[in-house]
């Protein structure tokens, strides 16, 4: 089933195209990395197809009502700032607004997404603590159990490991594979190359506002590709465990 369709789509800004004639499916069961060098367009290409920059051409999600789309997919933006010195459950159960509706309570349901959202991020013993008062790296997995309580068929994240120490980045990236491989899709933007290519079922490059690569990490992810895409050399190579990316140095 398709969760994204985006069809001759593009933003601009000040009559300056960012992204230009994008196509592309996100079905149920995928775990899709978008790579590409800084500026490239993976923010601008996740916030359009979300309806929150203008655009023009096509996007099933922005097409959507807000409470539709609060119940077809989960976003979390780059931005991870907490406002409020709420406790860590009462922050994560936010991601159950879309289903719960105005004025309502918690349900059983809501609570169960919740104490799982927390489970998977490591966060249980957590639970009672302010937000505002936990390491950085530590709101980070709040924010994204905030994401992963919505429940959503498809979760969008920009750049979700970004500040986690090695170990957590690793789970986060297992948890994402294993809510793929329980029939729901996940879209991250990442720069860790490494992780991308253990961790994904498909990589998106874009660079220069196009996509440019679209395919399994071991198609995608060649030493021609990574040269002329970050300009960088890399040892790649495919092991018993799958494939490995090492970037090595900058090319002249």
């Amino acid at each position: 089933m398709s969760l994204l369709t985006l069809r001759e789509f593009g933003v601009a800004r000040h009559q300056c195209d960012v992204l230009r004639n994008v196509e592309l499916t996100i079905d149920s069961g995928e775990m899709v990395g978008i790579i590409g060098p800084n500026g490239a367009g993976k923010t601008t290409l996740m916030r359009g197809a979300l309806g929150l920059l203008a655009h023009r051409g096509e996007s099933s999600l922005a097409a959507m009502t807000p409470r539709e789309r609060g119940r077809a997919v989960a976003w979390m933006p780059q931005a991870r700032e907490i406002a409020w010195p709420v406790d860590v459950e009462t922050l994560v159960m936010l991601g159950r607004s879309p289903h719960m509706g105005l004025g309502r309570r918690p349900t059983k349901t809501d609570h169960d997404a919740v104490a799982r959202a927390l489970d998977r991020m490591d966060l249980t013993g957590l639970r009672s603590r302010t937000a505002t008062q936990l390491s950085g790296g530590e709101q980070a997995r709040v924010l994204i159990a905030r994401a992963l309580a919505q429940d959503t068929p498809l979760l969008m994240a920009d750049e979700p490991i970004a500040g986690l120490d090695p170990a957590h980045q690793i789970a986060t990236m297992q948890e994402f594979a294993s809510l793929a491989s329980e029939g729901r899709s996940v879209v991250v933007s990442l720069h860790d190359l490494g992780l991308a290519a253990r961790h994904c079922t498909r990589l998106i490059v874009v660079d220069k506002g196009r996509v440019v690569a679209d395919g399994t990490p071991v198609d995608v992810l060649t030493q021609e590709l990574i040269r002329d895409t970050f300009g960088i050399s890399a040892f790649v190579q495919t092991t018993p465990e799958g494939l490995v990316v090492q970037p090595m140095g900058v090319v002249p």
